[in-house]
């Protein structure tokens, strides 16, 4: 079943957008379907395998009711100002409608040279295709908000990187592919008129909240900062490095947006870097907070025409407290807490500096905590431990005691704990196995990865 389109973003005023066909892939192959994403927006999975499915994928046909443009704006990419940029090699189709009546972007990446492209090729590679692909199941599986993809295709179309690697198109799923650089591209190009204009759409489409408040634009902001402030938390909860958190690759809506060189934490080490180009460590793990806000400024800056200055500082005041309310409330869950201690923020903190100093995988030392007893894993201790026993026993006793205020009983407390606690977190030397294969035309190990991060709580 073809999705029936009812595209918005297009009545916009056309320096936003421009129309681009897709340029078709060299035997294009559909290398994977996401059936829980077709089963949630009630798509026809045998549709989706059809040639008439395959060709809209791969750009050798514009399915009826799509109609591709590439969106213009600007960023600021690590820190530097840069207006010459927009989707240079990807294509919002349109928009469709989820049974709920949500509007869904369908936007499909690697459909080659857009005007924005600037003199790069437009495609994208299977190995970066199928990062994205696992990374948005394994954040939504994990309850983080996040772009999907609907299908994966592969081809025999050569793309040279650092060398030369084959083709791949994504088909993603989003709230929305507006971005903080949108507003800042009307802003700095001097389209101050398109600014309402712009900021009314997403308003409506987005934050209908907002229309009734008295200052509507000052609401809008200070919803971005919230939804941003709880991604940013989210990211830090699970251990989510995104690695290229620059003003371009921020979603309006509060999702996870552009994968590039990310990573989910192994050993814990909050210094993390999981991009080789980020020489100055701007966006380390333990950055990403503060570059959240940091992006926010930005997004106010260019809202600065239609808000006031003292209304633009109050919206930016609301980002720290809404973070630690956030990461408070997630990093209790994973330890098993229901009620709220003023201690709790340092306990959490004494056991992610524990795991810091042992160099301990963090998703398995979560994961621990919730299979056994706290009585169990104190007899343990030494074996389990090692030099590090005398603090663990420290924490775990603390622990247990806090526990203890709660009078939870401990079953109740560990099956609490597993439902938030993944016992399976992608792994980059899995994902690289899966990339691997599917090279070769060999996508088993990718399809079980998929399942087992769309499944990250079942053992």
């Amino acid at each position: 079943m073809l999705p029936a389109f009812d595209n918005s973003y297009i009545r916009l005023p056309e320096p936003l957008w421009r129309r681009q066909a897709p340029s078709p892939l060299r035997n294009p192959r559909l290398l994977s379907l996401n059936r829980p994403l077709l089963d949630e927006l009630g798509l026809d999975a045998a549709w989706w395998s059809s040639p008439e499915a395959l060709a809209g994928l791969s750009g050798h046909a514009v399915w009826p009711g799509a109609d591709p443009v590439a969106m213009k704006y600007g960023g600021h990419q690590f820190g530097v100002w840069n207006p010459d940029l927009g989707d240079g090699r990807g294509l919002l189709l349109g928009e469709i409608l989820a049974p709920g009546g949500q509007r869904l972007d369908l936007h499909l990446k690697g459909s080659g040279p857009t005007p924005f492209s600037r003199m790069g090729d437009g495609r994208a590679v299977l190995r970066s295709s199928v990062r994205e692909y696992l990374a948005g199941e394994a954040l939504h599986a994990l309850g983080v908000p996040t772009t999907r993809a609907l299908a994966l295709v592969g081809s025999d179309e050569p793309v040279r990187r650092e060398g030369v690697e084959t083709g791949a198109t994504l088909l993603r799923v989003a709230d929305s592919h507006i971005r903080f650089g949108h507003f800042e591209w009307l802003h700095h190009a001097g389209h101050h008129a398109l600014l309402p204009v712009l900021a009314d759409y997403v308003i409506d489409r987005h934050y209908p909240e907002c229309r009734d408040q008295p200052e509507p634009y000052q609401a809008l902001l200070a919803g971005i900062v919230e939804r941003t402030a709880r991604l940013m938390a989210q990211w830090q909860c699970v251990g989510f490095a995104h690695g290229v958190m620059n003003t371009d690759n921020f979603s309006i809506s509060g999702q996870t947006l552009d994968f590039g060189p990310y990573g989910f934490l192994e050993a814990y080490d909050p210094f993390h870097i999981c991009n080789h180009s980020d020489h100055s460590g701007r966006y380390a793990w333990h950055m990403q907070p503060s570059i959240g806000l940091w992006n926010l400024n930005a997004l106010a800056h260019a809202l600065s025409p239609l808000i006031p200055v003292p209304a633009l500082k109050e919206c930016l005041l609301r980002y720290e407290p809404a973070l630690i309310a956030h990461y408070d409330d997630g990093m209790r869950a994973r330890l098993g807490l229901r009620t709220r201690e003023d201690d709790d923020r340092q306990l959490v903190q004494d056991w992610l500096d524990l795991l810091q100093k042992g160099r301990r995988d963090l998703p398995r030392s979560f994961r621990a905590l919730s299979e056994s007893t706290v009585d169990d894993l104190l007899a343990g201790v030494a074996q389990t431990w090692g030099e590090q026993k005398e603090a663990a026993e420290a924490w775990l006793r603390r622990y247990r005691e806090r526990l203890a205020r709660e009078g939870r009983d401990e079953a109740r407390r560990m099956a609490d704990m597993q439902a938030v606690n993944p016992c399976y977190v992608l792994r980059n030397y899995l994902a690289e196995l899966a990339i691997t294969d599917a090279n070769k035309g060999d996508t088993a190990r990718l399809e079980e990865l998929l399942q087992v991060v769309q499944n990250p709580f079942t053992p």
